[in-house]
């Protein structure tokens, strides 16, 4: 490994990133449980920072030559951890459809399994593009939907009159017993 390329104090900076990440799960979780309707630009803004240090960690782990065998499974755990715990949100709160819930599942099993499989035989599974782009995929989407109030069409928690309404408040038509 090549000597790293700054004073020992900041080559720890990735990794406290990679930590921060961590610790900001059960705040997000917390502001988005908080938020009336589901949508929260609190817990949004802080999902999408998060989702920023992402980015930054590698870059300057790559850059200052100061990867280590901790952040090469912290960083993408805490990217799993923080995405899933979206996910699993907006699906309790009717804002994405189970499916997206399964397809992030499938997802991050199949690499969990991938990593488990194929790094004891010595395979390198490091990040590229193609992976990194989905997760900002994922961060974007994620972070959009925290933060915006809820407008297609579905289950509602509470629609109000209770007489069929199939709609979320903000949806401005009924859905009849004869269209269910």
């Amino acid at each position: 490994m090549a000597t790293r390329a700054v004073p020992a104090p900041l080559a720890h900076l990735p990794n406290a990133l990679t930590v921060g990440r961590l610790v900001v799960i059960p705040v997000f979780v917390a502001l988005m449980v908080q938020a009336a309707g589901g949508h929260s630009w609190p817990a949004a803004i802080l999902f999408g920072a998060a989702g920023a240090t992402d980015q930054v960690d590698g870059f300057l782990a790559r850059l200052w030559r100061v990867e280590s065998r901790f952040g090469k499974i912290a960083d993408p755990l805490a990217d799993r951890l923080l995405i899933d715990a979206a996910v699993i949100l907006l699906v309790a709160y009717g804002r994405l459809p189970w499916a997206g819930l399964v397809v992030i599942g499938v997802r991050d099993l199949l690499l969990l399994l991938g990593w488990r499989v194929l790094a004891p035989h010595g395979v390198d599974l490091d990040v590229n593009v193609l992976g990194k782009a989905a997760t900002w995929v994922l961060y974007a989407a994620s972070a959009s939907a925290s933060a915006s109030p809820r407008t297609r069409p579905g289950r509602s928690g509470s629609s109000g009159s209770g007489s069929g309404s199939r709609c979320s408040p903000a949806c401005s038509t009924r859905v009849t017993a004869g269209e269910r």
